[in-house]
């Protein structure tokens, strides 16, 4: 796994680059924060990256070159995990096609779903991501979704005895279906699970987080800014005072908030973007907001609504 960290000279330079304030700098030279897995103590760097929408892209060069720099950036400074579905369409071709060109795959922590119906089915397109993605041996299955969930558990831990898959999971992206997730944890006890959780979807905190840290299990966060729901309602608001001791931009602000939760292993923003990457990454790094500052947070957050 890459230990990439930021400089402070990188960090003034950023926050130049991206007009932020210098209190994104970190004073001194720092790795990103990593949380263990459970399961096996691995550690995992807290910013990940998905590729819902964003790399469902034709693969032309331009578009090539521009996912490539994403992933430059992104395992340079330490991160390493990248999230995929067959359900994304191209993604998963994508994420092969720019490992095709780069040595890249040794510094990522792939994950990807499974999506159907049936143990066949299941097993041809768990080869295909595999393959599209030039994974070799794919360090997450997640079932999409909870479907078909016991039909494909089931085949990923015969995988998993075959070293064909490292980890297994289970997911969902919506508050109303934490009630069911709960259940396949109990059932199943899953190695990770991947949920919707953030400052304006906070349901997660009240049971599910609580279950994963007492039952052991990595929790990975979708839907870290609700689709861009969480800019439009701080958009004209300036970023408070006494954030500038942890964040450097809204961005961080909200994916600190997330990553702060002793439950979260990591967040999983989706980006094209390098200056959002960077902006991400850099949330990976220094002061992280205690109990306190996060139920000011919440408060501050509820009052803009």
């Amino acid at each position: 796994m890459n230990t990439g960290s930021w400089t402070r000279r990188e960090m003034l330079k950023l926050a130049a680059a991206l007009g932020l304030t210098p209190a994104i700098a970190i004073a001194r030279e720092e790795t990103m924060h990593t949380r263990d897995i459970p399961s096996s103590g691995e550690a995992l760097p807290v910013i990940g990256l998905g590729t819902y929408n964003v790399f469902d892209v034709d693969s032309t060069p331009a578009a090539l070159a521009a996912r490539r720099e994403i992933l430059q950036l992104f395992t340079s400074k330490g991160a390493s995990l990248i999230d995929s579905s067959p359900m994304y369409n191209r993604s998963e071709q994508i994420i092969g096609d720019v490992l095709r060109d780069t040595e890249l795959r040794n510094q990522l922590f792939i994950a990807t779903k499974v999506w159907t119906d049936g143990k066949t089915s299941g097993e041809r397109q768990m080869r295909e991501s595999a393959q599209l993605m030039r994974a070799g041996t794919i360090d997450l299955m997640q079932v999409h979704n909870l479907r078909d969930l016991d039909v494909h558990m089931a085949t990923i831990r015969e995988w998993q005895k075959e070293k064909l898959i490292r980890y297994n999971g289970v997911t969902h992206y919506r508050a109303s279906a934490l009630g069911q997730l709960e259940k396949a944890m109990r059932v199943h006890r899953p190695e990770f699970i991947q949920i919707n959780y953030s400052l304006g979807e906070r349901e997660a905190q009240e049971r599910l987080l609580p279950l994963a840290q007492d039952m052991g299990i990595a929790v990975l966060i979708n839907r870290p800014y609700m689709t861009g729901r969480l800019f439009a309602a701080v958009k004209g608001t300036e970023l408070p005072d006494w954030a500038a001791e942890f964040a450097g931009s809204w961005g961080q602000f909200f994916l600190k908030y997330i990553v702060s939760h002793p439950a979260v292993t990591c967040v999983i923003p989706a980006t094209s973007k390098p200056h959002h990457m960077a902006d991400n990454l850099g949330a990976g790094f220094g002061p992280m907001p205690d109990a306190v500052t996060r139920r000011r947070m919440e408060s501050f957050f509820d009052e803009l609504a």
